[in-house]
């Protein structure tokens, strides 16, 4: 059992630095990523991706933080300097923007373990004892204190991150660990056919999470070892967990839940439809994600608006929302939301209905439209009387994209107006 006492864990998470790789393209998104990269896609009303694996740092006491970038890094860069860039380096703490810059050789970074490698020197200049090495694209709560507990208790040289997911539902999705009774890495797969199930569980198994402790010394020697070796995909779950755990103390810490014995919530919201999902879920009336919880907050920009405001009471012409999440500076004006989440600044014109969508900020919605099961990218003007998501053979004619479940996808560009939009 790891030492929980408060004196302990400030002395881990201050011998830490968090390295949150946000370099990734997120293709499966589609336009969504056209202009951003994925960490700096929006989520929940008011947040980025990135927020989230920046929040549990922060509220896990790790104050020295380096955002690894790369991928059409210039709204993701904006975000971070406007919402975290008021940290003390005098005071030891600090997140810090890490672009791709050829710090080691002619090539931008060329995977997951690269992109570490690159920032070698600037990891050892903080002198950290553990280095966090942390996906900036998924969203989910974590206390990474017990991660790291754990990982210093067990004398391991590097500790995975992991979430218990059904064997279908991990096939051909996630790295999966083989692990012993004591949660020792036996094996590792890369997005397995047939994963291996968990020792007395065999319906279930050990999914990566992407997020990984190690021993500062012993990851630089791997980091070094793997960039000298011929044919490697400079990865952490291609080449660096599988050349390592035979010979070194490599352990699983299967992630279950560090909030009043909520179920662990993470979700991978890299496709259209597992993004329109975790947005939708966010509706519940208790949802699985509590982006209430003043102990444990999600930080972030926000730009100064003015409150949601709700016009006309007519019968035929009534600006209300129901089920939904609605963003400073929107104006429902005569038209009706349901169940649908809008962020800030979105404004739905008098005989419009909106259903069961996420509408992304800066958005008009012009009267008399009726829009259902869509996600509307930033910036959007929906002209006056359009239909999105009643017949998707139209909606593809427009030029709209339509997911393999059926959520519509609109942009500037296919409607139209200029592009380049983050």
């Amino acid at each position: 059992m790891p030492n929980s006492s408060p004196r302990y864990i400030s002395n881990i998470t201050r011998d830490t630095y968090a390295l949150i790789l946000a370099g990734g393209k997120g293709s499966r998104l589609h336009e969504l990523t056209e202009w951003r990269a994925k960490p700096a896609l929006y989520f929940g009303g008011k947040f980025r991706i990135i927020d989230f694996p920046l929040s549990n740092c922060i509220n896990s006491g790790i104050r020295r933080v380096g955002v690894v970038t790369q991928y059409k890094s210039h709204s993701l860069i904006r975000h971070v300097m406007r919402g975290w860039g008021h940290f003390k380096k005098e005071l030891g703490e600090s997140v810090e923007i890490l672009p791709a810059s050829q710090r080691y050789s002619d090539n931008w970074y060329q995977g997951t373990a690269d992109a570490v490698f690159q920032n070698i020197d600037i990891i050892r200049h903080e002198l950290p004892k553990y280095v966090m090495v942390l996906s900036g694209d998924h969203v989910y709560r974590m206390d990474y204190a017990g991660l790291l507990a754990a990982h210093a208790e067990s004398g391991a040289d590097m500790t995975v991150s992991c979430l218990e997911v059904p064997l279908e539902e991990a096939a051909g999705a996630f790295g999966v660990m083989e692990v012993d009774e004591s949660n020792r890495i036996l094996g590792f797969e890369e997005k397995p056919r047939v994963p291996k199930s968990l020792p007395g569980n065999p319906d279930m198994c050990l999914a990566s999470m992407g997020n990984y402790v190690f021993n500062t010394e012993f990851l630089f020697e791997q980091l070094k070892k793997d960039a000298n070796k011929e044919g490697s995909a400079r990865d952490f779950g291609k080449d660096i967990i599988p050349s390592i755990i035979q010979k070194h103390n490599v352990f699983a810490f299967p992630f279950t839940s560090d909030f009043n014995d909520e179920k662990a919530y993470w979700r991978d919201v890299g496709t259209l439809d597992s993004f329109w999902l975790a947005n939708m879920e966010l509706l519940s009336p208790t949802p699985a994600l509590n982006l209430y919880d003043a102990k444990w907050p999600i930080w972030t920009f926000q730009e100064q608006t003015p409150p949601a405001k709700f016009v006309f009471d007519d019968d035929d012409r009534r600006g209300m929302a129901v089920d939904s999440i609605v963003s400073g500076g929107c104006i429902i004006s005569g038209a009706i939301v349901r169940h649908s989440l809008l962020f800030n600044n979105v404004e739905v014109c008098s005989y419009s209905l909106l259903e069961d969508s996420v509408v992304l900020p800066d958005v008009v919605i012009l009267r008399n439209c009726r829009i259902k099961k869509a996600i509307i990218d930033r910036g959007c003007i929906i002209p006056e009387g359009m239909e999105i998501g009643f017949n998707h053979d139209q909606d593809r004619a427009k030029g709209f994209r339509v997911s393999e479940n059926g959520v519509v996808v609109v942009t500037r560009e296919m409607l139209g107006l200029p592009v380049g939009y983050e």
